[in-house]
Formats: C-alpha cells, structure tokens, sequence
C-alpha cells in the first residue's frame, strides 16, 4: 500500500496500525492455547506456517543484516524488533529461535555459524508447534493489557534454568511497550546480567512506549518497511461497501447513523468470531473436572484473551478506513498517481468532490482522536458516535 513517507498522516497509521499489541494466556502453565490461537484471523494469517528468513522478502535489507551477523558468530544476547504488524514481528522472532536452535541449518560457510533454519527437523516443528520446552512466549495477560512482574519474575526464572534440549533459551516478548513500570524495572537486571546461552527477543509496533533502559540495552532492528499493509480480502470488501454508503449523500443526521450502523454491526461480527474461535480452544473446553481456583483463572485469561484480540482486530477495522480517509484527501489535493491505497475505491473521488482538502485532513485528526478514547476506558458506541458525526463527509 503505498503512502506518504514524510507527511504525519503516515506516521499516526503506522503508530496506530497495531498499537494496542496482543495477549494471551500462561504461556508456561496453560498449554500455549493462546500463541496457537495466534494467526487464525486475517490479520496474521500469511505467517500461519512454518517459514524460514526467505520467507520475508518484503523485509530482506533487514534480514540480510541479520543474517550476516549470524554468520559472523555475532548473536546479540538482547534483541528489539520494532515494526507495523505484531504477526510478522512474531513469525520473524520464531524464525530467529528456529534458526538458532535448528539440527539442520543453512549456513553461509561450510561448518560456519547458523544463518537460517532448515524449517523441518524436530527442533524447528516443536518450536512452531508452540511447545519447545526452551523457547517461551510473554504476553500481555490481564485485562488491562499489561505484562505483569508476576509474568516477568516467571520468565527469569525459566530463562536461569539450563537448556533441556537446545543451544540457546529464548524468550520472545510480544508488545513489549505494554510492560508495566514494576515488570519493565525487574527485567532491567536481567538485560544487565543475561544467562549463558539465552537469548531475549522483544517485539512493539510501539517503540517511543519503552523505557530507554530497555532499549538502550537490546540490538534494535527496524521492520517496520516502506508502506502499509492492505486489508484481508473479506475486510477489503467490507471496506468497498463501507466507502459507498459514505460516499452517498450524508446530509441528514439519519444517514449518519446508519453509517454507524453499519460499524457496530462489522464490530458485533468480528467480536462474536473471536469469542467463538478462543472458547473453542481454551482448555475449559476440554477439561471438565478442574479446580475451581484454576477454572477461575482460565476464564479470566479467556475474557483478557477475548477483549484483547478484539481491540487489536477493532484498532485493524479504523486503520483501513483511515487509509481510505486518507485517499479521499490525497484526492481532494489532487495528488492521485501512484500514491492511492485504494485506487480501485470510486466512492473516495465521490467524496473528495464534495469536501476540500483542509475538511479531509480534519477527517483524518477525527479518526486518531477516536483510536485514542477508544485505548482508555470510554464507551466504545459513545466514541465512534462522537467520531462518524464530527467527519465531513
């Protein structure tokens, strides 16, 4: 998706794009149900399966660096990726574990350093399977999607035990901008005065979020790429129908709100897909006679799990109607050409016809206002409310 690499539009999508990071449940007692949840959606869905660092050609500068740096031997014992989508973060940290710990790997020279996993052998399944008893995954867990020092003081100790079977521990830590002060402040001693042999891997959409202590101390590369990402097909299309419904005629204040109408039905739908998709695979589903205290605790992680995912696939939604926001004020500045997300969208031309390019750039600070009351504790039809009905449409 192409854009616009200098103006503040760009920079408030790709900040808002997966801000919000992901949760999940235990991911040491709790079977993983969470990370194996990961992807099924269509947001990470292109990095379900097994890959290797060949697998990424949109990210290769940044790959071959890294991978140049394995060769030489070079592994640095703390890293932070920081890019636009959580699910490439992810598949990309896992690749990193895989080629470290593969039985089988490429190598640049004969006998030389791991520079990418053979995707195949036992080490690299288990670790794609999500039960590698030396690779760990933290997440934001509660509801108020933070990592805990609870969660932090587990991770310690499981990274100071020695390996079970690989070379190096690793410990991926998803959204690591939603580390509490307390967490943040426990992990700085172990970034200071890492384990032999392990490795720790942080991953943001949010980098600005995290302490510098932090980041100060881990080797940091940059994913985060040249554009945008372009929506699944299915929301594709949801957008497609979205655009025409505002591009009619938005005079009345009942046509307003059946454009909003049509916003909270979508998010009704997203909503009750996630529940049903994560209830199917949360372990109360397949263990009856468990004790109450743990049946507690899984149903807490269920209704965090449910909430998080549906504030990252809602934060999703906004952002395609941001882009397309955005192409109704590239065409009101008639700057078309190249710089379209959706040039196949007729209905941003209908739009840009009717409003100029200072109420189109409006629309824009509308819709980040609107991401950032629906981050706090406001109602969400309350906001989207106030948001469609302050848009110039």
């Amino acid at each position: 998706m192409p854009c616009l690499r200098g103006n503040n539009v760009y920079k408030s999508l790709c900040r808002w794009e997966k801000c919000l990071g992901s949760a999940g449940a235990s991911p040491y007692r709790w079977a993983g149900w969470w990370t194996q949840f990961a992807g099924d959606f269509g947001r990470e869905a292109e990095y379900k399966s097994a890959m290797a660092f060949t697998a990424f050609p949109g990210q290769k500068q940044v790959v071959d660096l890294l991978q140049r740096s394995l060769g030489r031997g070079r592994v640095a014992h703390a890293y932070l990726f920081n890019g636009h989508q959580t699910g490439e973060l992810e598949a990309l940290a896992r690749t990193l574990a895989k080629t470290l710990n593969c039985l089988q790997p490429v190598r640049s020279k004969p006998d030389g350093p791991a520079t990418d996993c053979c995707d195949v052998c036992a080490s690299c399944r288990k670790i794609d399977g999500d039960n590698h008893a030396d690779v760990h995954w933290v997440r934001p867990e509660s509801k108020s999607r933070v990592i805990t020092i609870e969660q932090m003081r587990d991770l310690m100790r499981e990274m100071h035990l020695k390996p079970n079977e690989a070379q190096y521990k690793a410990a991926v830590i998803v959204a690591a901008d939603r580390l509490g002060p307390q967490a943040a402040n426990a992990f700085l001693k172990t970034l200071e005065e890492p384990p032999s042999g392990s490795i720790l891997i942080l991953l943001t959409t949010a980098p600005e979020r995290i302490l510098e202590t932090i980041t100060s101390r881990c080797l940091r590369l940059n994913f985060a790429g040249e554009a945008g990402r372009r929506p699944a097909p299915a929301q594709m299309e949801w957008l497609a129908a979205f655009g025409e419904m505002a591009s009619t005629e938005q005079k009345s204040l009942m046509s307003r709100y059946r454009l909003l109408g049509v916003l909270l039905k979508k998010l009704g739908e997203v909503k009750a897909e996630i529940e049903k998709a994560l209830t199917a695979r949360s372990p109360l589903e397949r263990y009856d006679d468990v004790e109450p205290k743990l049946r507690e605790k899984w149903e807490d992680e269920l209704a965090a799990a449910i909430e998080a995912e549906y504030r990252l696939q809602r934060s999703d939604l906004l952002v395609a109607v941001q882009w397309w926001l955005r192409d109704v004020w590239l065409r009101a500045l008639r700057l078309e050409g190249g710089l379209l997300s959706f040039p196949e969208l007729a209905s941003t031309g209908r739009v840009a016809g009717r409003v100029s390019a200072s109420q189109a750039m409006e629309n824009l600070g509308v819709l980040e206002r609107t991401q950032r009351l629906l981050g706090s504790n406001v109602q969400e039809a309350l906001a989207l409310e106030v948001g469609l009905l302050k848009l110039n449409l």
